[in-house]
């Protein structure tokens, strides 16, 4: 009998680093012998990768853009999510639906009944089994993000009110997972984070 895969996210604002412990998340599951399939929201697929260029860089009305955050998680979950976990392969993955949450209904304000209707509607019966929360003060994450990049997605170039709204949502879906997200103080130093990284996934999974 096949064992069931793991659905590992990693979260949250931009220039949280969460880059360098998705790697060491993957060494650490190919370590314990699984599968891994790495992969990204928005996109993952052809037709997401596509749904993230519009996303990510030409302005929409804001139940456009959350419409278009689940047709491209959608696509992902019927062409690599879900599959994967079927075979037992672990999937970890750069951003879920607790990123619209953050970023639509948080930051942007879109009707939080409105995101509940969607999530329901495109994975009810699936959350990650664990989800990394990378929390950092908006201002750190900004010079970060200054320093690293030289082109900023619309995204990105919100203004530190926004970061703080999107830190906020985070927090409170956090607060009401009943565990499943575990939040890392992502301002220390990329070691100390790795290591409260894997010490989770041992305490998960081992």
């Amino acid at each position: 009998m096949i064992q069931p895969g793991r659905f590992i996210t990693f979260e949250g604002i931009d220039g949280a680093g969460k880059s360098t412990q998705i790697a060491a998340s993957i060494d650490w599951v190919r370590a314990h012998g699984h599968e891994v399939v790495q992969s990204r929201e928005p996109g993952g697929t052809a037709l997401g990768e596509k749904l993230r260029a519009l996303l990510l860089h030409e302005s929409m009305h804001l139940e456009t853009e959350a419409l278009l955050m689940f047709a491209a998680r959608r696509e992902h979950l019927a062409e690599i999510i879900e599959p994967a976990l079927a075979r037992g392969a672990w999937v970890v993955c750069d951003r879920f639906s607790d990123a619209t949450f953050a970023y639509q209904s948080g930051g942007r304000g879109l009707a939080e009944a409105k995101f509940r209707a969607l999530e329901d509607w495109v994975h009810p019966d699936l959350q990650p089994d664990l989800t990394f929360l990378f929390d950092l003060p908006p201002a750190i994450a900004a010079q970060r993000l200054a320093s690293g990049r030289e082109q900023a997605d619309r995204f990105e170039r919100e203004q530190r009110d926004f970061f703080e709204r999107v830190r906020n949502a985070y927090l409170q879906r956090a607060r009401s997972s009943n565990g499943r997200i575990a939040v890392i103080d992502s301002a220390r130093d990329p070691q100390a984070i790795c290591a409260d990284v894997l010490e989770c996934l041992e305490q998960r999974f081992s």
